[in-house]
C-alpha cells in the first residue's frame, strides 16, 4: 500500500501534504506552474505503476481462466492478446494525456515484483491455484491503493490548473508573458 508520510521527503508526501496548495493565490505564477508540474510528474509515475499492476493482474486472470476452461494454449502464447485487450478497452478512471515520462520506472517494477516475492510470472503455468489467488489478491489490493493515491494527486493537479486558469481569465497572467518566459529559457 502506498502510504503518505506527513513531513516525508518523497514527492508523493509533498504533493499530498495538506499545505501543498495552501496559499497558491499568493505564489507567483512560475511557482504555481512548478508545483503543478511536480504533481503531474507524480501522477505520471502512479499511472505507470497502475499499468504495470494491470499487466500482472491480466496475466494471472488469464492463467486462471485458462485453467477453468481447460485451455491448451499457454499464457505465453496469448501474451500479446492478454496485454492488448485492456490497453485499448474502455476507460475506467480519470485518464489524462500524459506529457511526461515516468521518472522511476525501474523502482516501480521492483515494487510490484516485491509484492508477491515467491510468485514468478515468467512461468505462471507452474504456479499452484493458491499462489495465483494470493498474487491476484496482492496485485488487486495494491492497484486499489495506487488508484486512490492517483485520484488524490489528480485533485491537486486540478486545483493548481484551476488557479493558473483563474489568473489568465482574470487578466493576472497573459499568454504574452508565458511566451516571453519560454524565450528567456532558451
Amino acid at each position: 500500500m502506498i502510504e503518505v508520510r506527513p513531513g516525508g521527503r518523497r514527492r508523493i508526501d509533498r504533493v499530498l501534504s495538506p499545505d501543498y496548495t495552501s496559499g497558491i493565490e499568493q505564489h507567483v505564477l512560475g511557482d504555481v506552474r512548478a508545483l503543478r508540474d511536480e504533481a503531474a510528474q507524480e501522477e505520471t509515475d502512479l499511472s505507470y505503476l497502475r499499468r504495470v499492476l494491470h499487466a500482472r493482474i491480466d496475466i494471472v486472470r488469464a492463467e486462471q481462466r485458462r485453467r477453468r476452461e481447460d485451455g491448451s494454449r499457454s499464457v505465453v502464447e496469448q501474451l500479446v492478446n492478454i496485454l492488448s485487450d485492456n490497453a485499448v478497452g474502455p476507460a475506467t478512471g480519470s485518464g489524462r494525456y500524459q506529457t511526461t515520462e515516468p521518472s522511476r520506472a525501474e523502482a516501480h517494477r521492483r515494487h510490484v515484483e516485491a509484492l508477491v516475492s515467491d510468485v514468478d510470472l515468467s512461468d505462471v503455468m507452474s504456479l499452484s491455484d493458491e499462489k495465483l489467488d494470493r498474487a491476484l489478491s496482492a496485485y488487486t489490493a495494491e492497484e486499489d491503493s495506487v488508484s486512490q493515491r492517483r485520484r488524490e494527486v489528480q485533485q491537486v493537479v486540478d486545483r493548481l490548473n484551476a488557479e493558473i486558469a483563474r489568473r489568465y481569465r482574470e487578466g493576472a497572467a497573459s499568454v504574452d508573458d508565458l511566451l516571453a518566459e519560454e524565450r528567456d529559457r532558451r
